[in-house]
């Protein structure tokens, strides 16, 4: 595991460590900062990726596919307790980026479709734990399959280098959005459209 400390004093303890540690380096001195029509097209680009995951058509395909309706938030709640297992509330909270009462909400649909359980911890039966079922098990690994089939079809054409550079600088990217705050002092002196 790895250890930094996030804005508003939150830790990064518990979370899955990037891949390539030397992505949470600051910029070696004297290296420019990209120029804001760059900061710019990143944006736009990451835009149309972020529509692309909120597509109906291709939730319904997904769910057509696996036979079984699983939101992004329910999916980040399949994949963080297939990963780490048996969680008490607060960590898969945490884990999956979510406030806890979002994370009890995602749970309780995900326990009506059978796919979560909770229980209580051996070791202190004051905390909730959340876990998969046998039937959370296979829809999860069916999601899985489905998406990595989708990737190799998605990436076929890419060389080796390209994939493994795709990774390190996605892993980079999420790492440094959860690192740095919105700035909003820049907006609360401007006028609102």
């Amino acid at each position: 595991m790895f250890e930094r400390q996030l804005p508003f004093g939150e830790s990064y303890a518990g979370w899955p460590a990037p891949r390539n540690l030397d992505i949470v380096q600051d910029l070696p001195y004297g290296s420019a900062m990209p120029a804001a029509e760059s900061v710019a097209e990143t944006e736009r680009s990451l835009e149309r990726l972020f529509r692309l995951t909120v597509n109906r058509a291709i939730h319904h395909r997904q769910t057509a596919a696996i036979g079984v309706e699983v939101t992004r938030a329910g999916y980040a709640i399949l994949r963080t307790l297939a990963d780490a297992g048996e969680l008490p509330m607060g960590q898969l909270a945490r884990r999956c980026s979510m406030d806890p009462a979002a994370a009890n909400r995602q749970v309780r649909v995900l326990e009506d479709a059978e796919l979560v359980e909770r229980g209580t911890d051996p070791d202190d039966a004051r905390l909730a734990v959340a876990r998969l079922t046998a039937k959370g098990r296979r829809t999860h690994d069916r999601i899985v399959a489905l998406r990595v089939e989708q990737m190799t079809d998605v990436l076929e054409n890419w060389s080796e280098h390209d994939c493994t550079e795709l990774v390190r600088l996605i892993d980079r990217l999420v790492t440094d959005l959860r690192l740095t705050p919105i700035r909003t002092d820049s907006f609360t002196t401007k006028e609102h459209p």
